[in-house]
């Protein structure tokens, strides 16, 4: 079998009865955040330009849209619920894949389920199953997309959109391997964005989980699609990474199906900014702590190599943002930000706070080194040293990020960081109702009416 197939077989065979509860909870839980992170973006008005064009593309309305008092088709509303959810950079991602996976998966499964009519327990259990392809297809080549300038969120997440809409569909292994295979043809995503800070990273996701939508219906529809899509000549790793077939270990991934899960392993983000830059700067939340940033002679971040073109270089244009989307990937501006307000936060990547000349003056005294962890790729590790004016040296490691598997958030503080997005769009009694629908989600046999509060906003959208 090839592996879209294995893929197809396991993902449309599985049932909520084969996922370990705390693998089904901490899927919810990701749920939640997801939801929470997008409805922070649609109170602020960021990363909205999606659901607008979906919305003017009309049609029947299947599925619903975060703050959006109508509903859309599915792929649309795929759409523009993705790009929403990423829009702060907020959302969660996996390390060792690099990938940003609920922005894709649970805007996906969602939009396949509502239009489909399907249980809370179908759409769950499609989410898990995606989040199982998003992760795998990642780790396979872990960091060689970011390395040719893709972007793994996306290359890799159209597939598993797309085998959460085939099996919500009720697609067959057959059927459900065409989709991915015509899903190859529609994966994308560059970092050309990098280059001057626009904030083009978001539509990413909004187009994998359309993809992803689309690929499953025109699969049923008899839409053909190569089944040698990820591991063959001229398939995934052929065409993004110029592999020869067999040097990517695909097989290593694909083997253990079922008995390993890497769900639970998906990492939450405390702070709204780029995951290569978490470990430093929550080493430098705790090295700051008591520390006036008049005190701070030098600021010396550690990362790996990796992750240097994507958060601190080049330099010129880091130690000074000309945006708050250019601001997430800057490590020197976060870290002066983290010890000028003793937070990283929504608030941070405003435009007014990039033009705070205090942080500004201290990211100039930023630099950095690139350090060799053990724990990367597993973990996005980082840490600081901060030389004093008075010849004291603070040095912190974070060889585990906040909010990854071995350094985690308590569920309760899952929950704490949902409340705190989702209050900037919703009055307490309706995120209370959200809150609750989204995790007894298998409980629920009309999806529609437990996403009805994201719909009931104190800021509306209307088209």
């Amino acid at each position: 079998m090839t592996a879209a197939q294995r893929l197809a077989a396991f993902t449309t065979g599985l049932t909520l009865d084969d996922i370990p509860a705390d693998v089904a909870e901490h899927a919810k839980l990701h749920l939640l955040d997801a939801l929470g992170c997008g409805l922070a973006a649609h109170a602020l008005d960021i990363a909205a330009e999606g659901r607008t064009a979906m919305s003017e593309l009309g049609g029947e309305g299947q599925a619903t849209v975060i703050g959006l008092e109508i509903s859309l088709p599915g792929a649309n509303a795929a759409f523009a619920n993705a790009m929403l959810c990423h829009g702060l950079d907020f959302d969660d991602t996996h390390s060792d894949s690099v990938s940003h996976v609920s922005t894709v998966t649970c805007p996906a499964a969602l939009a396949a389920g509502e239009a489909g009519g399907r249980s809370g327990r179908d759409v769950l259990a499609a989410i898990v199953g995606a989040n199982e392809v998003v992760t795998r297809l990642g780790m396979a080549a872990s960091g060689a997309f970011h390395r040719r300038g893709f972007h793994p969120t996306a290359i890799c997440g159209v597939f598993g959109a797309t085998t959460a809409a085939a099996r919500l569909r009720g697609l067959d292994a057959e059927r459900a391997t065409s989709a991915l295979g015509i899903a190859g043809s529609m994966a994308s995503g560059v970092f050309a964005y990098l280059e001057d800070g626009t904030p083009t990273k978001p539509i990413h996701p909004g187009w994998a989980a359309h993809g992803g939508v689309l690929a499953a219906r025109l699969a049923q529809l008899g839409a053909e699609g190569p089944p040698s899509v990820i591991e063959g000549k001229f398939g995934l790793y052929h065409a993004y990474l110029a592999a020869e077939q067999g040097e990517v270990d695909i097989e290593g991934q694909l083997a253990d199906l079922g008995t390993r899960w890497e769900t639970p392993r998906i990492a939450y983000k405390p702070y709204p900014a780029c995951h290569f830059m978490h470990g430093s700067l929550g080493a430098t939340a705790k090295a700051a702590a008591g520390l006036s940033p008049d005190d701070v002679e030098e600021i010396v971040v550690m990362v790996p190599a990796a992750g240097v073109s994507l958060v601190l270089e080049p330099a010129a244009s880091k130690v000074a943002p000309r945006s708050g989307y250019e601001g997430k990937f800057s490590l020197q501006y976060s870290a002066a930000a983290m010890i000028v307000h003793g937070r990283v936060g929504v608030s941070t990547y405003s435009d007014e706070a990039i033009a705070d000349p205090r942080v500004l003056d201290l990211a100039r005294k930023v630099r950095y080194e690139t350090k060799d962890y053990d724990t990367y790729p597993a973990a996005f590790p980082g840490g600081v040293r901060i030389e004093t004016k008075s010849g004291r040296t603070i040095e912190v490691d974070f060889p585990y990020q906040r909010g990854g598997p071995e350094n985690p958030l308590s569920s309760d503080e899952v929950r704490a960081k949902f409340r705190e997005n989702a209050s900037l769009a919703l009055s307490g009694e309706t995120l209370e109702e959200l809150e609750g629908a989204i995790l007894t989600l298998e409980e629920h046999d009309d999806l529609t009416a437990a996403l009805a509060p994201l719909t009931r906003m104190t800021r509306e959208v209307r088209v």
